[in-house]
C-alpha cells in the first residue's frame, strides 16, 4: 500500500512538473507573440497583409527546417491532411490578425482577438472531449471583461449604433480581429489533436509550410519591395512568431485547450505597453484594469483544484 502511495505521489509530481514547464512555454509565446504585433504594426499600411504573412512564413520555415535536422525528425508526420488542414487554419488566422494590427491600436486588436479562449474552450468541449472546469470558465470570463474594458465599451456601443457620441473602430479592423480569434481556436484545437501523435516541430512546420504555398500567389499579383527597415520589421515578424509558435504548441500538449490559451492573455497588456512605448498610443485606466482582469485569468488558469485535473 505504501509503494502505491508512493508511485502514485510520483506520478502526481511529474504531471505537475509537466504542467509547470508547459505554462512557461505558454507565457513566452505570449511574449514573443506580443513583440511580432509590434513589427507588424510597423510595416504595417505599405507592406500588403499577404506579403507580411509570406515573410513569416519564409523565415519560419528555414527555421523549422533547421530545428527538424539538429533533432533528426521526418518532417513530413502521421497524419498529413490534418497537418495541412492546420496549416490552412493557421495561415487564415494570421491574415486575418495582421490585418486588424494595421488598422486598430495594437492593443485594440490585441484584446478582440483573445476572445479565442472562449471558442476554444467550445470546441475542445465540442470536438476533443475535453472538460472545461470552473476555474477555466472564469479565467475565460475574466478575459472577456477584459477584452470589453480595453476595447473601450463607449466605442463599441458606437460601432453597433446604440448610442452617440465618441469615436468607433473600425467595422472592417474588428471584423478582422474577431476572424482571426475564431481561425485561431481552431487552429489550437487541431494541435491538441495533433499531439496524440505528432512531434511538435513537425507541427510548427507545416505551419510555415502552407503559409509559404497559399500568400506566394497572393504576393507575385502586387508585390511591393521592402526597405532596409521594413526587411529588418518583417525578419522580426518570422522570428517572433516561431519563437511564439514552438511555445504554445508545446504548451498545449502539455495542457488542456481552454486552459493554456486562457493563459495567453498574458499578451494583453504587453501589447498596451508596446502600443504606448512605440506607437504612442495612450495608456489610460481602462489599460490597467484590463490588465488586472488578465493576470487575475492566468492565476486561475495556474491554480486549479485538484477536482478540475
Amino acid at each position: 500500500m505504501a509503494l502505491i502511495q508512493r508511485i502514485q505521489g510520483w506520478a502526481l509530481e511529474a504531471r505537475q512538473n509537466r504542467e509547470l514547464t508547459a505554462s512557461a512555454f505558454m507565457l513566452s509565446s505570449a511574449v514573443s507573440f506580443s513583440l511580432m504585433g509590434v513589427c507588424v504594426k510597423a510595416v504595417g499600411g505599405r507592406i500588403p497583409v499577404a506579403e507580411v504573412v509570406l515573410a513569416r512564413s519564409a523565415v519560419s520555415l528555414v527555421l523549422s527546417i533547421v530545428m527538424l535536422r539538429q533533432a533528426g525528425l521526418n518532417p513530413w508526420g502521421q497524419r498529413r491532411g490534418l497537418l495541412v488542414l492546420r496549416g490552412v487554419i493557421g495561415t487564415g488566422a494570421l491574415l486575418c490578425v495582421f490585418a486588424a494590427l494595421t488598422q486598430l491600436p495594437l492593443a485594440a486588436a490585441t484584446v478582440l482577438q483573445y476572445l479565442q479562449p472562449t471558442f476554444t474552450a467550445l470546441l475542445a468541449w465540442l470536438l476533443l472531449g475535453e472538460r472545461v472546469g470552473p476555474r477555466v470558465l472564469l479565467a475565460a470570463l475574466l478575459g472577456w471583461l477584459a477584452v470589453v474594458v480595453l476595447s473601450n465599451p463607449a466605442e463599441l456601443s458606437n460601432l453597433v449604433g446604440a448610442f452617440g457620441g465618441g469615436t468607433a473602430l473600425p467595422l472592417a479592423g474588428v471584423l478582422w480581429a474577431l476572424g482571426g480569434a475564431l481561425f485561431s481556436a481552431f487552429a489550437y484545437v487541431s494541435v491538441r489533436a495533433l499531439g496524440r501523435s505528432e512531434h511538435p516541430l513537425v507541427i510548427v512546420f507545416y505551419f510555415p509550410l502552407v503559409g509559404l504555398v497559399l500568400t506566394t500567389p497572393l504576393v507575385l499579383l502586387q508585390p511591393v519591395w521592402p526597405t532596409a527597415w521594413e526587411a529588418l520589421a518583417l525578419i522580426g515578424v518570422g522570428l517572433f512568431t516561431q519563437l511564439g509558435q514552438i511555445g504554445i504548441t508545446k504548451g498545449l500538449l502539455g495542457l488542456p485547450a481552454a486552459r493554456a490559451t486562457a493563459m495567453s492573455y498574458g499578451q494583453v497588456p504587453l501589447a498596451a505597453l508596446w502600443g504606448w512605448l512605440f506607437f504612442r498610443e495612450p495608456l489610460d485606466p481602462d489599460t490597467t484594469l484590463a490588465a488586472a482582469l488578465v493576470l487575475g485569468a492566468t492565476l486561475l488558469s495556474l491554480r486549479r483544484r485538484a477536482a478540475d485535473r
